[in-house]
């Protein structure tokens, strides 16, 4: 434990901030999970309706900088290029 007032409050909003990342990092990637679930599901509205929502939810973390910038924009892009290669077969 810190003896300084000041690391202790370190401490203290550190601790906030983790746990504040970590929902977010959870919300990111059960967005993520349910888009995938419905892209194998085969339902093609749903899927892009979660593509959607994965989205959002990146660029949400991206703009709290729990996300780098350029790791959501290749996690979108990816996630894009799935839905496409899965529906545009053929």
């Amino acid at each position: 434990m810190p003896n300084i007032k000041s690391a202790a409050k370190r401490v203290r909003t550190i601790k906030k901030r983790t746990e504040r990342n970590r929902q977010i990092k959870s919300t990111v990637r059960t967005a993520v999970r349910r888009f995938h679930e419905a892209v194998t599901g085969g339902n093609v509205e749903e899927a892009q309706l979660k593509l959607r929502r994965a989205l959002v939810t990146i660029d949400k973390a991206a703009t709290k900088g729990v996300l780098h910038k350029n790791k959501a924009a290749r996690t979108k892009s990816r996630l894009t290029k799935f839905l496409n290669k899965t529906t545009h077969t053929g």
